[in-house]
């Protein structure tokens, strides 16, 4: 998972400096799912057909699962174009949160008290972030919860489908499903890299992603949603150093403050769910 955490932060600094220089948002998501896709792909043809089977009950599953991720991806692109890597960073530590949410709803976990003051915090913390008091809303940062959530649901169905579908057609279903949305789009502006280095980087995109979809969907078939939950602020920290050493991003008083409101109810939300487990299995 932390592993996974590093590759996604690579892959949002990479987008961060090519839309700096002038790169077009969809061609970048575009890149990102089809090169993607050509990993995926070229490992069915390698391992055969039968590795990459989906059981009927769960396509269903599957498809919502990429969706959440192609969707998610799509908005945190664009909202790495207009808001720095700190405030971007500062609103995924929601995802945790909303881990616990979806793991209650979807595996079963049950929604303490702890849970919902948790989620309260989180929340507020995230007000704060996205509207600093005595200044306009920042629409832009608001949008940011969306990624937090589709990402979240994204995480616990990887955890509900990891018994009965494998990694490998899970990685081909994200990457088909995130090229055939795209292409449509990607031509309508389509910008050519200027340099070496930006072509590198377009393709490191996918091949980030994929490694770090490979890495996540595998902690998932070995861990419970909610014991991996507080991994998750393992991007924050990655993305936010990003930002400090590559592009100087300043850290606002009141990203700053949000942030830590949002670690500290993640943590407080996540502990809660863990003594459920605990009672439960005593």
């Amino acid at each position: 998972m932390l592993l996974a955490n590093f590759l996604f932060a690579g892959v949002d600094t990479s987008t961060k400096w090519l839309l700096a220089s002038g790169l077009f948002v969809l061609q970048l998501a575009f890149m990102r799912y089809a090169v993607h896709f050509a990993i995926a792909a070229a490992q069915r043809l390698i391992e055969g057909k039968g590795g990459f089977s989906i059981p009927r009950a769960a396509r269903g599953w599957v498809a919502l699962r990429s969706f959440c991720l192609v969707s998610a991806t799509m908005v945190n692109f664009l909202g790495l174009k207009y808001l720095s890597l700190s405030v971007t960073a500062a609103l995924l530590y929601l995802s945790p949160l909303f881990i616990c949410l979806f793991a209650a709803a979807l595996l079963g976990e049950r929604i303490s008290r702890h849970d919902w003051i948790g989620v309260v915090l989180g929340m507020i913390g995230a007000v704060l972030v996205v509207w600093p008091f005595g200044e306009a809303v920042n629409w832009i940062a608001l949008i940011m919860l969306y990624p937090a959530a589709a990402m979240a649901l994204y995480q616990v169905l990887s955890r509900k489908l990891a018994p009965v579908v494998r990694p490998g057609p899970l990685q081909l279903a994200t990457g088909a499903l995130g090229t055939a949305m795209l292409t449509p789009l990607v031509f309508l502006n389509w910008t050519p890299p200027g340099s070496a280095s930006a072509w590198t980087l377009l393709i490191a995109l996918g091949v980030l992603a994929w490694a770090g979809h490979e890495a996540l969907t595998r902690a998932f078939a070995h861990a419970p949603a909610s014991a991996l939950a507080p991994f998750g602020y393992s991007f924050v920290v990655y993305l936010t150093l990003a930002g400090l050493i590559l592009f100087r991003d300043p850290v606002s008083l009141n990203v700053a403050v949000g942030a830590l409101m949002i670690f500290g109810a993640g943590l407080y939300a996540w502990q809660g769910l863990m003594r459920n487990r605990d009672k439960l299995q005593g």
